[in-house]
């Protein structure tokens, strides 16, 4: 079952993914990245940014182009022509000639959706240097007007046990075949691992964390940040106790109420 319910067919990317996606920052090491895709994750996060990964990801691409699913974006992206600069870097750094997901990042945040910037996106579409694009954003209801519209081929959201305001304001508004879901920060920056004041409840693990958001069925990839090979083997172990009942469901979710405070 376990394998079963850790990978899926995703309609709007065409293929079967590994549901745990890997996030190439958290100061991951390369040992910790090649554990990963060996272990089945094909799901790549990475920007110009982390460049410790970097040479990793490139030979990954190059050994295994057609099963890994890279999604990336240019670091700024305010502009149209920020986006075409921005993705001929990202092409010409990973010696690739294809970006299967695009991201306009930070949506409302630190990018905006313009016409010039929605044109820039269609044009490297059509070009085939990009195969989907999509978007980050912490404005729920906004997100969830862009997935009722189809803005995006996917969107990158916020989903954990203190924040779980998405299940209300996007995932509704989400249709699959028109577009993948991908959550993050499912640990609430590591302070889902702590113990708050007046709980004296057991403390969920990271893998409890990622298994309360890849419960939901509507998130296609949940994001996973590892420093360490352990951390990914510990992990991927604790996700092998399959989805959340709702006894430990309404456990998480009363933990997050007293974490967000």
């Amino acid at each position: 079952m376990t394998a079963e319910w850790l990978t899926r067919d995703v309609p709007r990317l065409g293929r079967r993914i590994h549901r745990v996606g890997i996030a190439c920052n958290f100061g991951m090491d390369t040992a910790a990245f090649n554990a990963a895709i060996e272990a089945g994750i094909n799901y790549v996060f990475w920007t110009p940014k982390m460049r410790a990964i970097t040479p990793a990801l490139r030979d990954a691409l190059r050994r295994d182009r057609d099963r890994i699913v890279l999604a990336t974006g240019p670091t700024f992206s305010f502009f149209g022509g920020s986006l075409h600069k921005g993705t001929e870097h990202i092409l010409r750094t990973l010696q690739i000639d294809t970006i299967d997901i695009l991201q306009q990042f930070w949506l409302g945040k630190m990018g905006a959706e313009t016409t010039a910037t929605a044109d820039a996106l269609e044009e490297l579409k059509a070009s085939g240097k990009v195969r989907m694009v999509g978007t980050s954003i912490h404005d729920r209801p906004r997100a969830g007007e862009l997935a009722r519209n189809h803005t995006y081929d996917m969107l990158m959201v916020r989903h954990n046990a203190a924040h779980p305001g998405a299940e209300d304001d996007i995932f509704p508004h989400v249709s699959p075949e028109h577009t993948m879901l991908t959550s993050y920060t499912a640990t609430r920056w590591r302070k889902l691992l702590k113990r708050p004041k007046g709980w004296d409840g057991p403390v969920p693990s990271a893998a409890d964390c990622y298994r309360f958001s890849l419960s939901r069925p509507e998130v296609d990839v949940t994001l996973m940040g590892v420093a360490s090979s352990a951390q990914l083997n510990e992990n991927l172990a604790g996700l092998s106790a399959g989805p959340m009942g709702e006894g430990e469901d309404a456990w998480m979710r009363e933990f997050g109420r007293v974490v967000h405070g």
